[in-house]
């Protein structure tokens, strides 16, 4: 048994005893006594009952009571566990936010540099580019300027070769055409086979 429990039945026993001895004293003493045992009755009356009020909730509420200061400790210990990450995560974003100045500027900085080099490239690609269609320029015209001697050779090979004729018609009576023949002849003749 618990002590209280051990000390709740002592007080039962001390109150009967008494409630006992009060009704032995009322029926010897008069009205005035028995009044005063009776206060007296109701004053170790009401102590039995808070006594057993007061058993009844030191056995229960310590549990109870346990129980919600596990519960509330707990939700402290969480709380405190979500205030620390909170705090982490806003210095992280603090720190991120810090950062963010410095990281666009690099960005930037290194856009301009990207920009840079690809005007550079296409740059470079255009005068190579340009070199290329430059030297096909120039062999074009080349073959061009080529083309246009080789015709105007013909041309004026074949001019000539009118001119030489008409010349030729004109000079070539059938007088010389006779004496032309009969010179041929005797280069002919003369010739050893």
């Amino acid at each position: 048994m618990t002590r209280t429990f051990r000390v709740l039945r002592g007080l039962g026993v001390v109150a009967m005893l008494l409630v006992c001895a009060i009704s032995v004293r009322a029926e010897e003493g008069g009205s005035a006594a028995t009044e005063h045992f009776t206060g007296i009755f109701k004053w170790i009356n009401f102590a039995i009952v808070a006594a057993l009020i007061i058993w009844v909730f030191a056995k229960k509420l310590p549990p109870v009571f346990r129980k919600n200061a596990e519960s509330i400790s707990s939700a402290i210990t969480k709380a405190a566990a979500a205030k620390a990450e909170a705090e982490r995560q806003l210095r992280e974003a603090e720190t991120k936010l810090a950062n963010l100045q410095k990281e666009v500027t690099a960005l930037r900085a290194e856009a301009q540099q990207e920009a840079a080099a690809e005007a550079e490239r296409i740059r470079a690609a255009t005068q190579s580019d340009e070199q290329k269609i430059g030297v096909a320029a120039k062999a074009e015209i080349e073959a061009a300027e080529r083309a246009a001697r080789k015709e105007l050779k013909d041309l004026a090979a074949q001019l000539a070769v009118e001119g030489a004729e008409s010349m030729l018609a004109k000079q070539l009576t059938p007088a010389a055409q006779e004496s032309l023949i009969s010179n041929f002849v005797k280069t002919l003749e003369s010739r050893p086979n």
